[in-house]
């Protein structure tokens, strides 16, 4: 038996060992195996970061995070841990952000300003909203526009992990990922949200829709991003912006929408 296939088969026995008979020393040796993810997950969050957030505390957060997904992890299912486990990961990290409160309040008023503006725009006029249209309906100079874009781009980051309602679990970010399956109800109303997500994908602009699929899914950091479009890593925190709050609003609207069949 080759050392590659030993391995595989060391790495089932510890979840068959945690799972079935609740190992606790099996548990204690899978987080050890994979810490990596959160310092991977934790370095590539910091890079967007303001200075006074502590990798520290992010690398702390998202232990738990990981910790959560060894303890619900399907190994049967025969899914990816570490996919999985980075999805948790970064979401334990981005919650540990959210309750830390690190957003002023006039950055998020700010956000919620400009998201309310392109779904307004966007559903008068069925088409993406450009920066000039913007830049009037806000009353500011597309100079100031691109500022506020600027202002809240370290909020968007989380933006797709914010609850789509307040006092619901349900992230936007959720709707993009299927970790695992789930009721009847929910499966209508995912494939809904998936529907609009994909239409709010197609309204963004190329530029827009690039830096999208290299951030969420080919995992680049922004400033890899910035040097793969050869663009400065502020343009690329704009066009993410941009991009995250159109789909906050598309996405926005059709829960409004499904919560109203209800």
């Amino acid at each position: 038996m080759d050392e590659r296939k030993s391995g595989q088969l060391n790495h089932l026995d510890l979840w068959i060992s945690w799972k079935e008979h609740q190992d606790v020393e099996a548990k204690k040796k899978l987080i050890e195996n994979h810490l990596s993810i959160v310092d991977y997950v934790s370095s590539r969050l910091a890079v967007g970061l303001p200075k006074n957030v502590s990798k520290d505390d992010l690398a702390s957060n998202g232990v738990m995070g990981l910790i959560d997904a060894i303890e619900k992890f399907d190994y049967k299912r025969g899914l990816q841990f570490e996919t999985y486990a980075s999805w948790r990961v970064r979401g334990a990290i981005l919650d540990g952000l959210r309750q830390g409160d690190w957003v002023p309040r006039s950055v998020r008023e700010k956000a919620k300003k400009i998201e309310e503006a392109y779904q307004k725009l966007e559903q008068e006029n069925m088409r993406g909203a450009s920066d000039k249209e913007m830049s009037a309906f806000l009353g500011v100079s597309e100079k100031e526009f691109q500022q506020m874009l600027q202002d809240v781009s370290v909020m968007s980051l989380v933006s797709l992990e914010d609850p789509i309602r307040e006092e619901e679990s349900e992230t936007r970010m959720s709707v993009m990922i299927d970790e695992k399956a789930k009721n009847p109800d929910h499966k209508v109303n995912e494939f809904y949200l998936k529907e609009a997500l994909a239409k709010g994908i197609e309204k963004l602009t190329e530029k827009e829709r690039i830096v999208i699929s290299l951030l969420y899914y080919e995992d680049l950091s922004l400033s890899e991003i910035a040097e793969v479009m050869s663009l400065s890593p502020s343009r690329i925190s704009q066009l993410h912006s941009k991009a995250i709050l159109r789909l906050r609003g598309t996405l926005d609207k059709q829960k409004s929408l499904l919560m109203q069949d209800r």
